[in-house]
């Protein structure tokens, strides 16, 4: 498959999959041309760190992790602990987001009442 046709495929510009390529996330092999084709399992490939994007996590984890994912999606017992470490990390971070939340809450709430 040609690097247009995953792109349609999987609906990823051409500039991410050359990124994922680059960052050791997706395999290609390429031709006596210099073009990249990659095989029938990319577009799962694809999906897969597409759905690691989204849960939060940085392409050299995504790295890590794409060897230990199951077929159906789960992660291998042991990469576990890198998970929870990035849940901690989301949940410490949304914490002082609410903390930052509230105390300009209460900056617009003392404007307010002062105007």
């Amino acid at each position: 498959m040609k690097i247009g046709e995953l792109a349609a495929t999987t609906d990823t510009s051409v500039r991410l999959l050359r990124y994922y390529e680059e960052q050791g996330l997706l395999p290609s092999c390429r031709l006596d041309s210099g073009h990249r084709r990659y095989d029938d399992s990319a577009p799962a490939a694809v999906r897969r760190i597409r759905a690691l994007l989204d849960a939060g996590l940085p392409t050299r984890v995504i790295r890590d992790l794409l060897p230990c994912i199951r077929q159906d999606g789960t992660v291998a017992e042991c990469k576990l602990e890198t998970l929870q470490e990035h849940l901690q990390g989301l949940d410490d971070r949304i914490s002082a987001l609410s903390e930052t939340r509230t105390s300009l809450a209460g900056l617009i709430s003392a404007t307010r009442a002062h105007a």
